[in-house]
């Protein structure tokens, strides 16, 4: 960033009073925190969040396939970045095709941008991109409340840089004050002629489809030879792209929590499964075939209920008390007993005796629960 530049910056900042408060609405844009995984393979067939928290990979018909993992090849400054393999090449597009990256945005954490009103901000969004081989995609805004988008190409290098687009401000339109998924980024790196067949206006607010990509769009799945490497996303109020905000892992965690957590994980826990089991909570006899216990969130989720799963094998959980051992093969819940605090869950056997107090015991590394409530 030029001297001048920074002195603008520097203006607008104190004009939008942001001195010493957080300018990055992107969660883990570093890309530190990737509790799911750290790498995946076979990816295009559906939809899923896959390793780096808050990034999910969206496709839609095509036959392409790709590994997504967390490498430690980042630029300076950066210790991490998400890279995309292509492992299947789909060089044969149909209509509906699409592959991207998105990043999702609750409504209500978004009210500053002034969506939809005359005092509706400029937005920049900024990242650092490389890739095998000089490639061209597009960088979208998608506003989800109201299906209106706008979008920029960038280009790729085999050397790291910074991308920065500034996108015009939208009086159209919105943004719903609430947890929903209102907003996205989306970096679109494979489409069909849904998305391609429009005449492309770089940077202009629409509603048409098939004018959502970039006409120089490279498609991800020409080659088996393809990567692309991201970090450093941030999205920010104004015209200037500002120096990445870093945050501590600790504080990445605890805001990519709201989404995702892992509620027990034997394999990162002391114990040594023979001599010693790691426990993970207390139980009591609820009934004579049920012992239950209670656990408490490491932050609020986004809502109530969400996708609990728990890895199921025979006696991989032991309930144990003074006198015997109840072991099973999974803890189970009920969506109802799912609150944006606390969960219920509960565990199957018999000759249990009401009221009486029990530990749950790991008896492997395999153990592990996690809770997604996800955008």
């Amino acid at each position: 960033m030029s001297k001048a530049a920074e002195l603008a910056k520097m203006g607008e900042v104190l004009t939008n009073s942001q001195v010493g408060g957080r300018r990055n609405m992107v969660i883990n844009g570093a890309m530190q925190v990737a509790q799911r995984a750290t790498s995946e393979t076979g990816l295009g067939a559906s939809a899923k969040y896959s390793t780096l928290d808050r990034f999910k990979m969206n496709f839609a018909n095509t036959a392409g396939r790709l590994t997504m993992t967390q490498t430690a090849d980042g630029p300076s400054g950066f210790k991490n970045c998400l890279k995309l393999a292509c492992t299947t090449a789909d060089t044969s597009i149909a209509a509906g095709e699409i592959a991207s990256i998105q990043t999702r945005f609750e409504g209500q954490d978004l009210q500053q941008i002034k969506k939809g009103t005359v005092d509706a901000e400029t937005i920049t969004v900024s990242f650092y991109v490389k890739g095998n081989a000089s490639a061209t995609y597009t960088c979208e805004l998608y506003d989800n409340d109201n299906s209106r988008h706008i979008g920029q190409e960038f280009s790729v290098t085999t050397s790291w840089t910074r991308v920065v687009l500034t996108f015009v401000a939208d009086t159209s339109g919105a943004l719903d004050d609430d947890n929903a998924n209102s907003f996205q980024i989306n970096w679109n790196l494979h489409a069909g002629s849904t998305y391609t067949g429009g005449t492309f206006s770089s940077n202009t607010w629409n509603t048409t489809a098939n004018q959502r990509i970039g006409d120089n769009q490279t498609s991800f799945f020409d080659s088996t030879d393809r990567t692309f490497f991201i970090t450093g996303v941030q999205m920010e109020i104004g015209s200037q792209a500002t120096p990445f905000e870093h945050r501590s892992y600790a504080e990445e965690l605890s805001l990519c929590e709201r989404y995702f957590e892992v509620i027990f994980d034997a394999s990162k826990t002391t114990g040594d499964f023979s001599s010693y089991y790691p426990y993970a909570a207390l139980g009591h006899g609820y009934k004579s075939d049920q012992i239950n216990s209670m656990w408490f969130f490491k932050t609020h989720k986004r809502i109530a209920g969400g996708t609990f799963a728990c890895v199921s094998s025979s006696s991989n959980y032991s309930y144990k008390n003074h006198s015997s051992a109840k072991a099973n093969s999974v803890i189970a819940t009920a969506t109802q007993n799912i609150e944006i605090d606390r969960m219920l869950t509960y565990l199957s056997t018999s000759s249990v005796t009401e009221q009486s107090g029990w530990t749950l015991f790991l008896l492997n590394s395999a153990c592990r629960a996690t809770l997604d409530t996800e955008l």
